[in-house]
């Protein structure tokens, strides 16, 4: 067996068989107080890919940090074959100020590959970029809805990206959306390197969901049972097969005031189905929101109050209604059921 060496991550040197929260400095604030960005490196005694997980690149969105918690804290990380950079918090100026942004207003997602010399953004990106994406093989994006939405859990790949749909497949969320890549963001940025790098969204802002942390967790470990990193036992492979939405389009509310909502995410609908109807105050004028085509509503508003125009329901196209009735079923229970997550097991 090879021998494995030391692994070196911003100037620290974790042995094999061992693990290590390394601090890397980013900024000061303006009242003197430092700011970092905190991976845990778990670093296998025996060879392996070399993979990141992140969550918090938009500060408001929570739910990746704890997913990514209880991948640190699970079982199967005590075989580990290679090496896992898990960083819950990337952007930890929004996280202490409740926000989706960082102090610049700027969003870190849109501000990749960085530099070393520009905004406070620019330099955490490119800190993100070369300290930790760019020494890993793969890796996992983990995202929710911004404030006052909710998405259905999902994976978000790159059209004509058959390496990343197999992969997608493997991660078993129920809902695999077809998503370009936009200039500025980190799977971009990492694209341009030659690392790819999975998006799994979920959840809503400043809120945790026990169904989204439980499919985020289970993807991530198929993944890495997938990329030969821990063993099969305990990680069970997805018992449907994700519903692939090639197109999707925001439903918007045809006229202010207060929403009734009919239909939650993760709901199956066709053409013509009642999502939601949106009244005036004194219930003088109502006005009801039908599916425009049939699909899955993979994201929706949770706020019952409404401007004109405000998207309400994003609803992605499936290829056979029939067929993904009984997928998604399939695979909501198996995260409802899964004994990874028995009462005893939740860590």
């Amino acid at each position: 067996m090879a021998k494995v060496s030391p692994f070196r991550i911003a100037g620290a040197e974790i042995a094999p068989g061992s693990r290590r929260t390394v601090d890397i400095p980013v900024s000061v604030l303006s009242d003197h107080t430092p700011i970092s960005m905190s991976v845990h490196v778990v670093h296998g005694k025996t060879p392996g890919p070399v993979m990141f997980i992140s969550g918090g690149i938009h500060g408001d969105e929570v739910i990746g940090v704890e997913i990514i918690r209880r991948v640190l804290a699970s079982k199967p990380l005590k075989a580990l074959k290679g090496t896992l950079l898990a960083v819950p918090i990337v952007n930890a100026y929004g996280l202490i100020n409740h926000s989706r942004y960082l102090p610049d207003r700027r969003d870190l997602n849109r501000c990749f590959p960085g530099s070393e010399t520009g905004s406070l953004a620019a330099r955490l990106a490119n800190r993100f970029l070369t300290e930790v994406v760019a020494c890993a093989d793969i890796g996992i994006d983990l995202h929710s809805a911004a404030i006052h939405r909710t998405n259905y859990p999902q994976v978000r790949i790159s059209p004509d990206d058959t390496a990343m749909q197999e992969l997608a497949e493997v991660f078993g969320a129920p809902v695999v959306m077809k998503s370009p890549l936009r200039d500025g963001s980190l799977r971009h940025a990492a694209q341009e390197i030659g690392k790819p790098v999975l998006l799994f969204e979920g959840g809503e802002g400043l809120r945790f969901d026990e169904f989204t942390i439980r499919a985020g967790v289970a993807g991530v470990l198929r993944v890495m049972n997938h990329q030969g990193m821990i063993a099969r036992r305990g990680v069970a492979k997805p018992k449907g097969s994700p519903q692939f939405c090639p197109s999707s389009k925001w439903v918007r509310a045809p006229m202010g005031g207060l929403l009734r909502i009919f239909k939650a995410d993760g709901a199956l609908v066709r053409k013509g189905d009642l999502l939601a109807a949106v009244s005036d105050p004194f219930g003088e004028k109502e006005t009801e929101i039908l599916a425009p085509f049939s699909g899955i509503i993979v994201g929706r508003a949770v706020m019952p109050i409404v401007n004109e125009g405000d998207a309400v329901f994003h609803i992605g196209r499936v290829k056979s209604m029939s067929e993904a009735e009984g997928a998604v079923e399939d695979l909501e229970s198996q995260l409802e059921d899964d004994p990874m997550f028995d009462e005893d097991e939740i860590i």
